[in-house]
């Protein structure tokens, strides 16, 4: 309302005004914050201990050629159960890269040379100052990283996805896509992903949700980890 009364007065004057813009818009970012608020229970098992840690990155280290399965054996044979996934989550945040390539060049570095033709697209949520939430499709070119905007939509579902993506093919913006990236949204079905093959282009979805990883033994039969 403060917003719309600002319309009727000169600009001059808006110093009368209580509350700055940037007030209100505060207002309107606590206001979303506690749409999005609740009560979350901690599920999962515990953090990895540090030395756990440190002793899988140092395995890694000293033996370029063992990949995660080895390590994870390795681990296994001393006593500690640690899940495939918690060690290559581990590594990759030590900035160790898969085995047995323990050197060249890094994933950004491949990514920068590959990037030609490679477009990703996926939905994102804006709200309005009603606090009703809008969907966005929007394609984004890895190389050039130019954002297209498919459109906007209070109720996303596969036929809107889809008929996005032929607006997108239609307008001439998927004739030199190589591949397209997109997550595993039920909204993206296979009418979806057929628009962007008949321009000759792959799709390639990217990785689900990573299992929980088997908790570790408890007692006195697991043998206490060197310290980093």
């Amino acid at each position: 309302m403060i917003a719309a009364f600002a319309r009727l007065i000169r600009q001059d004057r808006w110093s009368g005004f209580i509350v700055s813009p940037a007030t209100i818009l505060r207002w309107h970012r606590e206001l979303v914050a506690r749409k999005w608020t609740y009560r979350r229970s901690r599920t999962g098992r515990p953090p990895l201990d540090p030395s756990l840690r440190c002793l899988i990155v140092q395995m890694a280290r000293d033996n370029p050629r063992w990949g995660i399965i080895r390590i994870k054996g390795e681990m296994q044979g001393l006593g500690y159960r640690v899940g495939a996934t918690t060690i290559r989550s581990l590594l990759r945040r030590a900035g160790i890269p898969p085995a047995p390539r323990r050197t060249g060049p890094s994933w950004s570095e491949f990514l920068r040379a590959q990037a030609q033709g490679v477009m990703s697209c996926d939905l994102f949520t804006v709200e309005t100052v009603f606090l009703r939430t809008l969907y966005v499709l929007f394609f984004i070119e890895v190389r050039t990283r130019r954002v297209r905007i498919g459109g906007v939509t209070a109720n996303p579902d596969a036929g809107w996805v889809t008929q996005q993506a032929r607006n997108l093919a239609m307008d001439g913006e998927a004739d030199n896509i190589r591949f397209l990236i997109r997550d595993r949204d039920s909204k993206f079905t296979a009418s979806f992903d057929e628009v962007f093959r008949s321009e000759g282009a792959r799709v390639i979805r990217t990785r689900s949700a990573p299992p929980r990883p088997t908790p570790s033994p408890s007692g006195s039969s697991a043998r206490s980890a060197p310290s980093c």
